[in-house]
């Protein structure tokens, strides 16, 4: 919406989201952002909480704060300090592939007909109505084959959640398949990861599947009645 604004400063600030963020490594945006997120708040609670503090920040590679400026702090319970990291990666995600999602519901947008706007128009719709009215219902069309692929694209790259120092279904079959590892002295197993793996590619082909029938029917949902692209064929195919 940002980037069909007419207002320049927000029309511009739209495109250069989606034109920084998809032109960035993700895992290096994963390694910057989090950390540069994460400095600039306990900075600001520092700064809030600490303003005696007379020593520098910065001291060389090092960032230092107040023991009341760390987030989480070091008193708090271990499911803080777990859900904190999980809201960083959750926000670090949503950057990222949101960027992705929204040049696809950009496209999406300029692909309605402009005919059928002109038409809205034509019947004294505002900009706004035929925006709500005409151009969103009838641009999940276009925007959903897109959507999809990233969504399986996101399912593949939760792995990226170790570089948060998050411990994910991968890791855990890694440590769990192992017959002496980082977390665990022993098993009364041997190296058995090849098995744990395999449940894996198990898992990850069946997440994939179940989505992909609940994409098809979505599809199907969306294009009922429509006279483009898949609704047409649908069409046909009830007659």
């Amino acid at each position: 919406m940002a980037a069909r604004s007419r207002i320049w400063v927000i029309n511009g600030l739209g495109r250069f989201y989606i034109a920084i963020v998809r032109g960035v490594p993700d895992i290096a945006f994963f390694m910057f952002f989090v950390i540069a997120l994460d400095q600039l708040l306990e900075w600001v609670r520092h700064h809030a909480f600490c303003p005696d503090w007379s020593d520098a920040i910065w001291q060389g590679n090092d960032f230092v704060v107040c023991t009341e400026a760390k987030l989480p702090l070091s008193s708090a319970p271990q499911w803080v300090h777990d859900s904190y990291s999980f809201a960083l990666a959750v926000l670090t995600f949503s950057i990222v592939f949101g960027a992705f999602a929204s040049n696809v519901l950009f496209g999406a947008m300029r692909a309605v007909p402009v005919a059928q706007i002109e038409t809205g128009e034509a019947y004294g719709m505002t900009r706004r109505q035929t925006f709500w009215r005409i151009i969103v219902p009838q641009m999940w069309v276009y925007a959903l084959p897109g959507l999809s692929n990233l969504w399986m694209i996101l399912i593949k790259a939760t792995p990226l959640l170790f570089l948060l120092g998050i411990e994910d279904i991968v890791y855990w079959a890694r440590e769990l398949g192992g017959s002496k590892t980082s977390k665990f002295t022993s098993y009364p197993h041997g190296d058995w990861r090849i098995w744990y793996f395999l449940g894996l590619l198990v898992f990850y082909l069946a997440f994939t599947r179940i989505s992909e029938i609940f994409l098809d029917r979505l599809m199907a949902r969306l294009t009922f009645g429509q006279a483009i692209a898949g609704g047409e064929a649908q069409r046909r195919g009830d007659a």
